[in-house]
């Protein structure tokens, strides 16, 4: 009986740590389901548009429109001053908040999509679009009516000039985003929902969309896209504080750098990134899924 001992504690004690185990897992399931409901009911809150907040429809036919060389149309954005930069409280390098006087010029009313990459590539054999990094599929992204990604500064510059174009400067872009009220977003100073693709799906889309899809978010000229879809290269090379030393009337930049600016943020920004005056600043060579352009000409 006292040899049986031993042998009993053996399989009450197995027993207790086979219970113990299940009620872990059990605890670790339930904790699980809860975290599970959490997020969907955090996603069905974001899911519920608040009313009133997509931008009303405009009329844009008051602004003249041209085909540029590779088919695009482009919009006549009227000469005048703008207010550019972020007001108080904004990040450093988009400080002090200045006006600028800018010419007339002509501005892709879309970004350059991948059906218009692709025609570039076939007519001059120019190298391929390049991710190096991407979590998903990347063929997602290469639908032909998408903006085009996986192309560095160098490679929007060539496409650029290979249509007769170039590349916008810093405040051609912002004045082009945000007109001459020094609004926020590109419709307006409340960001709303239904204005632009941003990071999440509530906008219906996970990564990139088909250029022009978000009608209520134009700018005040009616170009397409200038908050979120994809970032764009523009000319300007960056630096910190070069709002500080920045002439008044078409500036261009400092002369040299180590990174250019990209605008408007992208599909993988929230609210606060594709904001009119956020500024970011890249590599040349930089290729990712994030970042596309679109191009510019003198105006007459």
């Amino acid at each position: 009986m006292i040899q049986d001992m031993p042998k009993k504690i053996i399989i009450i004690s197995a027993g207790l740590t086979f219970l113990a185990f299940i009620l872990m897992i059990v605890s670790l399931g339930y904790e699980a389901f809860k975290s599970r409901r959490m997020v969907e009911e955090s996603h069905k809150a974001k899911l519920s548009p608040q009313p009133g907040l997509v931008a009303p429809k405009q009329d844009f036919s008051a602004y003249k429109t041209i085909r540029g060389a590779d088919g695009n149309e482009m919009v006549l954005i009227p000469a005048g001053p703008f207010i550019m930069g972020g007001g108080e409280g904004s990040e450093f390098d988009e400080m002090p908040q200045h006006n600028v006087y800018v010419s007339a010029f002509y501005m892709d009313k879309y970004e350059v999509t991948n059906e218009n990459y692709q025609r570039f590539i076939r007519g001059t054999q120019y190298h391929s679009q390049t991710i190096p990094f991407f979590q998903d599929d990347v063929s997602l992204l290469f639908g032909p009516k998408q903006p085009a990604v996986g192309v560095s500064w160098d490679d929007a510059l060539t496409y650029c000039k290979w249509s007769e174009k170039r590349l916008p400067t810093e405040a051609e872009w912002e004045k082009a985003a945000r007109g001459e009220d020094g609004r926020v977003w590109p419709w307006g100073n409340s960001f709303g929902s239904g204005n632009a693709n941003i990071l999440g799906d509530e906008d219906g889309y996970k990564y990139t969309a088909p250029v022009g899809s978000f009608e209520s978010g134009r700018s005040p000229y009616g170009l397409y896209d200038m908050a979120g879809n994809v970032s764009e290269w523009v000319s300007d090379w960056w630096e910190q504080s070069s709002y500080k030393t920045a002439v008044f009337k078409d500036p261009k930049g400092p002369e040299a750098g180590r990174d250019h600016v990209y605008r408007g943020g992208s599909w993988n920004d929230a609210d606060s990134g594709v904001r009119t005056a956020k500024r970011y600043a890249a590599k040349p060579h930089r290729t990712d899924a994030i970042l596309g352009f679109r191009c510019a000409k003198d105006g007459t």
